[in-house]
């Protein structure tokens, strides 16, 4: 494997013919299938290398690996390194008083795919002409349609779902979908089956959730956390790996990208800190897959006299229209309670995805439940906006009695995420920040605000769930308004046909540089409302095949 014999002065020697930085679900996919076509491939990957299961800290949230839960994350660096987070502070400025965070995604080889719950759906053919789903959001700036139909999607769509080999029933997720080559997943646990039968009966319409995962035994459907038992099908298992053992792909790990060199048409160098080391690598093509932070924030600082603003940003929408998604988790007690209801992430229905003139998004079963931090924080701001933020300094004094607490009353129940579309706005963006580490580089800062409109849509979307999920028990854990949850993120640097009003072309290459790609989420033009993971992997397929 040539992984173990690369180090950067090797790789700054050589003129590659593609160059790729991330290795999250887009940078692998385009990755392994340029070098399985032959390319010199070469991963920039800024977290650590996690290859095999017996690496990283896995099993478990990074959370339960503190040694003092109680102690800001910043403090806890190497463990969320090791567990495939992200560990850099980002600057909020939504508010009047800017706050520092740590948002919630991946870092480290695979990114966030190696966090994900393996859900990979197609989005609907409306996703893809999505001005007209949201008509009262007036300041938005969807654009009528994709620069791509569904139609030109479908072939890449197939193809990804075998090469991550997605198990799932077609039952009721896609009225379209004809696809025999799913894999079969096993059967339904006594009480996922239990709330299937309560869904259908309240008139809904579940279905087994499409997943990329091999269900071995011992499986505990890893979602926010690194898998231990080789059974995830993320991007390193499935496209990583077999890149960089099969088709002569290399991989520098704890290598990142701080600025790319360019001419007027073209990018002409890739530089890195690498170890407290600078190097510059060379490619015939580079391929931007640092997510939808990353990517702008990367684009931002590598600003010229050909450049001012920023590469690739004459349209000036480089960072702009910053979307994610709105998650909630619903914890049902189901009535029979007949054993423990597991945490697989097994059901899902989407009869509120477009309903009565309203565009909301898809629900899922989520996993195991996230650590009491992740929660308390969520009751935090839930607090605040409800006007009682006194109470929050009692809430952490009783931190300690929260995670035993929560435990007993979570025990028995299973939990639902709804995942309501975002649509995007110009000053909903990324930015540059200067912090403590500005001797490197520039580091992120974000600017989101939810808009009224967005905000009744997240209140509709609750009130519809809770007439569905009656007459079970459950209770509402509120995640949408937390900008720390900032899940899904996508749109920085969209693509559309015309210079002007988008960044890439509709081949995602960025305008006015013949040579530089971006495949991560950063090219949507809209959020769709369900998980990325599928269209990022058919996507990057695609524009494969036209660099090839």
């Amino acid at each position: 494997m040539r992984l173990a014999s690369l180090d950067a002065s090797e790789a700054s020697q050589r003129h590659w013919d593609v160059i790729i930085i991330g290795t999250g679900m887009a940078g692998s996919t385009i990755g392994f299938a340029l070098a399985k076509a032959g390319k010199q491939v070469l991963f920039c990957e800024k977290g650590k290398s996690l290859l095999h299961p017996e690496t990283g800290l896995r099993g478990n949230f990074a959370e339960t690996f503190f040694e003092r839960p109680t102690i800001p994350k910043t403090q806890h660096r190497e463990v969320l390194l090791q567990a495939g987070r992200y560990a850099d502070e980002i600057e909020d400025v939504s508010c009047a008083q800017s706050r520092h965070t740590i948002p919630f995604i991946g870092s480290g080889t695979g990114g966030s795919s190696a966090l994900y719950g393996a859900a990979m759906e197609r989005f609907f053919p409306s996703d893809f002409t999505p001005k007209k789903n949201h008509p009262e959001a007036q300041e938005s700036t969807l654009p009528e349609q994709w620069p791509i139909s569904y139609t030109d999607m479908q072939p890449y769509y197939e193809r990804a779902e075998q090469l991550f080999r997605v198990r799932g029933s077609t039952d009721a997720c896609h009225p379209d979908l004809q696809a025999s080559h799913f894999l079969t997943p096993p059967p339904l646990g006594t009480t996922t089956q239990e709330l299937n039968d309560l869904f259908t009966d309240n008139g809904l319409h579940p279905y087994r959730l499409p997943q990329a995962c091999e269900f071995v035994p011992g499986c505990r459907g890893c979602q926010g956390f690194l898998c231990p038992n080789n059974c995830k099908n993320d991007s390193v298992r499935i496209c990583l790996l077999p890149a960089l053992e099969k088709h002569n792909a290399c991989l520098l790990d704890e290598c990142e990208v701080v600025r790319l060199e360019s001419d007027q048409d073209s990018i002409t160098g890739v530089i890195c800190h690498q170890h407290n080391q600078e190097i510059a690598l060379r490619g015939t093509t580079i391929v931007l897959a640092a997510g939808a932070l990353e990517t702008p924030r990367l684009l931002l600082n590598s600003n010229t006299k050909q450049w001012p603003d920023g590469l690739a940003n004459d349209s000036g929408l480089v960072g702009r229209n910053l979307m994610r998604h709105y998650v909630d988790l619903y914890a049902l007690l189901p009535r029979s309670r007949k054993g423990h209801p597991g945490n697989l992430k097994e059901l899902a229905f989407n009869d509120f995805y477009q309903i009565n003139g309203e565009k909301f998004g898809t629900v899922q079963s989520f996993g195991a439940l996230p650590p009491s931090a992740v929660i308390v924080d969520g009751m935090e701001k839930d607090l605040q906006d409800k006007g009682r933020g006194w109470l929050i300094p009692f809430l952490k004094i009783g931190k300690p009695l929260i995670r035993p607490t929560l435990e007993h009353i979570f025990n028995r129940r299973v939990l639902f995420a709804s995942i309501m579309e975002d649509v995007p706005y110009l000053d909903n963006r990324v930015m540059l920040s200067t912090g403590n580490n500005s001797k490197i580089h520039n580091r992120l800062s974000i600017q989101y605000k939810i808009r009224p409109h967005e905000k009744n849509r997240i209140q509709m979307f609750r009130n519809q769930l809770a007439e569905a999920f009656s007459p079970n028990r459950f209770m509402l854990i509120k995640q949408a308004e937390n900008n720390e949850r900032i899940a899904h993120a996508c749109g920085t640097c969209r693509f559309g046909l015309a210079p002007e009003d988008s960044v890439l072309d509709m081949n995602n290459r960025a305008h006015g540089l013949d040579n530089l790609y971006i495949v991560d989420s950063s090219f949507f033009p809209s959020s769709a409302g369900t998980n990325p993971s599928l269209t990022l992997a058919a996507n990057a397929l695609r524009v494969a095949e036209q660099i090839l």
